[in-house]
């Protein structure tokens, strides 16, 4: 089985870079300065307790690749740029490759089902930033993340079953789930308060004052009633909690500073997109359907376009803002 990781940052490179070391044969699409840089000094791995550069098989494009037979593709950019990268990956490889959805949100396996055959959705648990060109940080010891896997909308099967054990050989915890969504759904409760760390800045989110906990937590009671009225099953976060309590615990890097979350690392880099209409704005499309309200959830949402749109980097925003935005949404 050859792997095609189509996003190369933190996460894909981290993803890709392990399994190039532990023998599998990868092929990692990426652009840019990135791309330039591994192609000229091959991948910088930062790990607690470990550097090395890893060589890695790189493309700038799909049709760059000569598509085999065994191949899987890992899906691993943000939401906002998947529907093009199924396009592209539709004209070169066919409807048939295996496409493994390991995103955030739970809208990108449904948009790949649309279009091909074999999709799969990955539960992604990993500490991981990248904000360099050639080079990634993987903070989770003793395992860099965990990397549940099943067949979408549920089941396992040989194929899946096999990208497990390959993601096990290469130090994951990995292991199949025939109700994938579930977890993803649950997953998705957490990364609701990804934006919120982007607009006011992570050191807010991490010392968690009343203002932010609070919003934060109604954020996710709108996600659980939606949830609920929409008849959606999803793991508890205490569940995931305790999945990730037994993979991984946050370890420290010399002179690598830990990011925050991938929204808060799209507007340190000043990347043209978020992924806030896939995380939020997923709860908000939930509510529009089953007539629950969702004045965090998309107070939240639109803030994080505004304040992009304006081009203003991570912690430019107060909470308060944000609540104020959310009292007005309420009362229209």
């Amino acid at each position: 089985m050859r792997y095609i990781i189509y996003g190369a940052g933190g996460i894909g490179g981290g993803i890709g870079a392990l399994l190039t070391r532990s023998g599998r044969e990868v092929v990692m699409i990426a652009r840019g300065e990135h791309l330039s840089a591994m192609r000229e000094r091959g991948l910088l791995v930062r790990q607690p307790g470990r550097t090395e550069t890893v060589e890695v098989a790189t493309a700038s494009h799909p049709s760059e690749i000569d598509f085999r037979d065994d191949d899987v593709v890992l899906m691993t950019m943000k939401g906002q740029d998947t529907s093009n990268a199924l396009d592209d990956l539709e004209r070169c490889a066919g409807p048939e490759i295996p496409i493994i959805c390991g995103q955030n949100g739970v809208g990108n396996e449904r948009t790949a089902a649309r279009r091909f055959l074999n999709v799969y959705g990955m539960l992604v648990v990993m500490p991981a930033t990248f904000l360099i060109a050639g080079e990634v940080a993987l903070f989770g010891e003793p395992k860099p993340g965990l990397l549940d896997s099943g067949r979408f909308p549920h089941g396992i099967d040989p194929t899946i079953t096999q990208v497990c054990a390959d993601l096990s050989a290469a130090s994951f915890n990995a292991q199949p789930d025939e109700k994938i969504m579930r977890l993803k759904y649950g997953k998705l409760l957490d990364n609701l308060g990804n934006a919120v760390g982007a607009l006011c800045g992570e050191t807010a989110l991490r010392s968690a004052s009343d203002d932010v906990r609070a919003f934060i937590r109604r954020m996710r009671d709108e996600a659980v009633a939606c949830y609920e009225a929409a008849g959606i099953d999803y793991a508890s976060r205490s569940e995931i909690g305790e999945r990730r309590a037994a993979t991984f615990s946050a370890g420290e890097i010399p002179g690598v500073e830990r990011g925050g979350s991938s929204t808060w690392q799209s507007f340190r880099r000043g990347l043209s997109g978020i992924e806030t209409d896939w995380l939020n704005g997923e709860i908000v499309l939930i509510g529009l359907e089953h007539g629950v309200p969702t004045p965090a959830n998309r107070a939240l949402q639109l803030m994080a376009k505004r304040t992009h749109r304006a081009g203003l980097r991570d912690g430019a925003v107060p909470i308060e803002d944000i609540v104020a935005l959310e009292h007005a949404l309420k009362s229209s």
